[in-house]
């Protein structure tokens, strides 16, 4: 890759932070048909990801010259302008034994791919006050994991697959699958209520506000973006309903924003979900949203078909086992004592 001026100018503060120099880099054949927000995470690691997305929208980045979306696809031979920007110091790397402990989670690997069953509270890289998640981990454990990149995302609390790529041309055509919607995957999601729509398609445009944090908050919208998830019931918990659902699309947070709009959020969603439905499970053990990445399929280079599947994370099976069956107990102990309290009112009123 050519670079003018040389890359590594930087200047470290009092804050603790560095101050990169603006840079003008030429996409080789390696790095075409990346999205330019990916790459610009690897030439700026640790910038916030609010910040990252607020210099596309102002228009510090440029490509030969002109503004760019975050979705825009490099070309072999464009030329970026990467500005000036504050990011965090390099911490320390983390732990041997830390970093080594992701590899305990790799569900398949070959040459091209790598499959991992994500923990949840482990972003999938790092950023916004993270050190480090799930790519830099792989890179730290594995060094000849250094070209790894991701394939998709999944939310810091979702647990479950995740498909990286281990080589730039399985990363463009997986991309180009994902794209052209020839991936199916499917998650598993505990909702409020009793879901009564049978196999249902969710069809809602889905918009992106950014707040002045730089925190991105989904709504539908009119003047969204199309966006479709196939949804239907695994199994009902008494007010509880478990869900499989499908995106069709790959907007941010659709299956959470989709289910609030259906009036049936994610347990243990903060951002879309219940506040008194969150309050309950987490007083029975549910520390996180209940959205598991069960499983995701698609055709590799040759034509066959490649499927994986991850178990339902420890926390979510003992949630199922134990605190919903107790949240059911306790209501139906509740609704007996009110029952009883109406009865015994009823019976000296007519005394």
């Amino acid at each position: 890759m050519q670079e003018k001026p040389p890359q590594g100018a930087k200047s470290e503060d009092s804050t603790g932070e560095i101050r990169t120099k603006v840079r003008k880099v030429v996409i080789d054949e390696e790095r075409a048909g990346q999205r330019i927000d990916n790459y610009l995470r690897s030439q700026l690691p640790g910038l916030p990801t609010g910040r990252l997305y607020r210099i596309l929208r102002k228009g510090e980045v440029r490509v030969n010259g002109g503004r760019v979306k975050a979705e825009y696809k490099l070309v072999e031979g464009d030329e970026v302008r990467i500005p000036p920007a504050r990011v965090q110091a390099e911490g320390a790397p983390p732990s041997a034994a830390f970093a080594a402990s992701i590899l305990e989670h790799v569900l398949f690997e070959d040459k091209r791919l790598l499959v991992l069953n994500k923990p949840a509270g482990m972003a999938v890289h790092g950023g916004s006050g993270i050190s480090h998640g799930v790519i830099e981990l792989l890179r730290h454990s594995r060094p000849d994991l250094k070209d790894l990149g991701l394939v998709h995302r999944l939310d810091r609390e979702t647990s479950g697959c995740l498909v990286m790529a281990k080589r730039r041309s399985a990363l463009r055509e997986l991309n180009e699958k994902f794209r052209d919607g020839k991936v199916e995957k499917h998650y598993l999601a505990l909702v409020v209520g009793d879901w009564q729509f049978g196999d249902q398609l969710i069809d809602a445009p889905l918009h992106v506000h950014h707040r002045q944090s730089g925190e991105r908050h989904v709504v539908v919208s009119s003047v969204g973006k199309s966006a479709q998830t196939r949804v239907s019931l695994s199994r009902t918990y008494g007010s509880y309903s478990l869900l499989r659902c499908s995106p069709l699309t790959g907007r941010t947070h659709q299956i959470r924003v989709h289910l609030d709009h259906a009036e049936h959020p994610i347990i243990g969603d903060e951002r879309y979900g219940n506040e008194d439905a969150n309050r309950v499970a987490k007083k029975h053990g549910l520390k996180r949203l209940f959205l598991h990445a069960q499983s995701i399929a698609f055709a590799d280079d040759s034509g066959n078909d490649q499927h994986f599947t991850a178990p339902l994370a420890d926390d979510l099976e003992q949630f199922l086992a134990n605190g919903v069956m107790t949240v059911q107990r306790q209501k139906r102990e509740k609704r007996a004592k009110k029952e009883a309290k109406e009865k015994e009112k009823a019976g000296k009123s007519r005394a």
